[in-house]
């Protein structure tokens, strides 16, 4: 037996009031809109009412905090894995507009399809499809939830369809607490459901990195 669906889920807002791109950067917590949104993710799985064998987590603070809803609703403990991560950026600790004034940072910038600015798109994509496949045999029965940022999400979407990965972040469909879920046929991924169920107009730090 196998699992039966993969939720890649983002996290909530983050109280982000200097609009820092944080990266990987530590303490860098849920704002309380952002604990609201994590449990309105909760609640649209359970909704859905399917059994859930597993939960898992990006290792920084925002993704194991949207995470603990999940726990609560499931009784389950989630497993922190560093491949379901935010990506590397040269950016990371800086307000991107300010970054992008300034001429000396402008040849992190001259590689889009890469990114020239930090982790590769395909590595990206080559590590939580790893992941995902790994977990998905791992369990007997159930859906999967694994909690993680824009980033990793939207590259898995993207690999997954079949399109380039290069892409502008503003562009990415993965609002805050989305829902990207997934089936394993064979062995070929296919994305079969999208869902924003969290409130998010009034998000100060809604994030593209």
């Amino acid at each position: 037996m196998v699992a039966s669906r993969l939720h890649l889920v983002r996290h909530g807002e983050v109280h982000n009031p200097k609009r820092v791109l944080y990266g990987r950067l530590p303490d860098y917590h849920l704002s309380r809109a952002g604990r609201k949104m994590a449990r309105a993710a909760a609640d649209h799985i359970a909704e859905l009412d399917r059994p859930v064998g597993g939960l898992y987590s990006s290792p920084l603070e925002r993704a194991q905090e949207s995470a603990e809803p999940f726990a609560e609703r499931f009784g389950l403990s989630p497993e922190i894995d560093i491949r379901l991560i935010e990506p590397t950026n040269v950016f990371e600790g800086t307000q991107m507009r300010r970054s992008l004034l300034n001429p000396l940072k402008w040849w992190h910038l001259r590689q889009p399809s890469l990114p020239s600015w930090g982790e590769p798109y395909a590595s990206i994509a080559e590590r939580m499809l790893g992941m995902m496949a790994e977990a998905w045999r791992s369990v007997d029965d159930g859906d999967l939830v694994m909690v993680s940022h824009q980033a990793p999400i939207w590259i898995t979407h993207l690999r997954v369809a079949g399109l380039p990965l290069q892409h502008d972040p503003r562009t990415r469909r993965c609002a805050l607490s989305s829902v990207t879920s997934f089936e394993l046929v064979g062995d070929v991924w296919r994305e079969v459901d999208y869902a924003e169920p969290a409130a998010t107009g009034g998000a100060v730090d809604v994030g593209a990195v």
